[in-house]
């Protein structure tokens, strides 16, 4: 009995069964970053829900596709496909530029390897630093909306109240003055205006909360070209291609209104009077979260509103200081108006972009979407 006993406690343990090891295919598709695998000819054969997104197009119809239907043959992602072939190792290249009519990515990171079972197959990863980018400016086009704010605040304490004095002493001395005079009083009355009007269109960026509804954007969109068509764009072609099956925003329709007739108007300065056509158009795309400083929140920008025209393009000096406060190119103008956009947009939750080169500038608005239903008490 003693014996037997020893025996069973010293019997080796049962062996635990191995877990199961997931297929290359598997493994491929659920990395959250895109991966796709190509044939000897480019031609997909495999995408990850990620390159879907990175695509704008599901699986099957990648698969249908080659990578040469998406891209013109003298992309710099081409060398790295056929380096990885000719030398059978991986290869890496970053900030590239993936641009052609059915997609539009930059400072794309990718990796090639090998697909030993398939000759001339290759696994390509590709890292989308373009939205990363997009979040850097707008953590700068929020640091200067936040200047600006203190800047209204302070004009409008400092700079208001002596101005009417000013412009009250300007009236009586206009009274008692001589005919030669008059015309002194009067410029000092007019200058106190225009510096009056500047320090109102200054406090538009004080802080201040707003009330958010769904709103329809089509319904905004074709508000704002009425408008548009009726005075600062008459004779210029305003197209629209809308997603019919897009949600609505949750935002403010007024600050919407105001957000769009800017850019619209900026559009409509840039294009030559003949020639100049503006676009407005909107999609969806589900791939775009953003963290919320200090928690734990993330905010699904899917709505996309661009604002796109043919004019001359901005100059790439400009393009980084595009969206802060005194920062023009046109003559007279005083550099509120995007500013103000960049601030109005933050403060709807969204981001904005801007895309320009000679013939083409396009300005990218991704709104959010609307909160649960239990959520649409909430104030942003």
């Amino acid at each position: 009995m003693r014996a037997g006993l020893l025996a069973r406690r010293q019997a080796p343990p049962a062996p635990v069964a191995a877990p199961a090891v997931p297929d290359a295919i598997a493994i491929l598709g659920a990395l959250p970053v895109p991966a796709v695998a190509l044939d000897g000819e480019d031609r997909f054969l495999f995408a990850n829900p990620a390159a879907e997104l990175f695509f704008q197009l599901s699986a099957p119809s990648l698969t249908a596709l080659s990578l040469r239907d998406l891209l013109p043959e003298d992309n710099r992602l081409f060398g790295l496909l056929d380096q990885v072939r000719r030398y059978e190792a991986p290869v890496y290249d970053h900030d590239l530029a993936l641009e052609s009519p059915r997609l539009r990515r930059f400072g794309v990171a990718a990796q090639g390897a090998p697909l030993p079972e398939l000759p001339g197959g290759v696994v390509l990863t590709l890292q989308d630093a373009s939205t990363a980018q997009m979040l850097d400016r707008q953590l700068n086009f929020r640091g200067a909306a936040r200047g600006a704010s203190a800047m209204a605040a302070m004009l409008a304490h400092e700079v208001k109240n002596p101005l009417s004095g000013i412009r009250g002493a300007a009236q009586l001395l206009e009274l008692g003055a001589a005919e030669s005079d008059r015309e002194l009083c009067q410029l000092i009355q007019d200058e106190a205006d225009r510096i009056k009007n500047l320090v109102e269109r200054m406090d538009m960026f004080s802080e201040r909360p707003i009330e958010c509804a769904e709103v329809n954007i089509h319904e905004v969109l074709d508000h704002v070209r009425r408008i548009a068509l009726s005075g600062f764009a008459a004779g210029l072609r305003v197209a629209q291609d809308y997603d019919p099956s897009l949600p609505p925003v949750w935002g403010n329709r007024d600050q919407l209104v105001q957000i769009l007739l800017n850019l619209v108007k900026n559009a409509a300065e840039a294009v030559d009077p003949r020639e100049g056509e503006i676009q407005l158009l909107t999609a969806y795309h589900h791939g775009v979260r953003i963290a919320v400083p200090g928690s734990a929140e993330r905010v699904h920008l899917p709505l996309t509103v661009m604002v796109r025209d043919n004019g001359p393009g901005i100059a790439e000096e400009v393009r980084a200081t595009l969206f802060e406060p005194f920062v023009t190119t046109k003559r007279g103008g005083q550099g509120l108006g995007l500013a103000l956009v960049a601030k109005l947009v933050t403060d709807q939750g969204g981001l904005i972009e801007c895309d320009s080169r000679p013939g083409r500038t396009t300005f990218r608005l991704s709104l959010p979407a609307p909160p649960r239903r239990a959520d649409h008490g909430a104030t942003t």
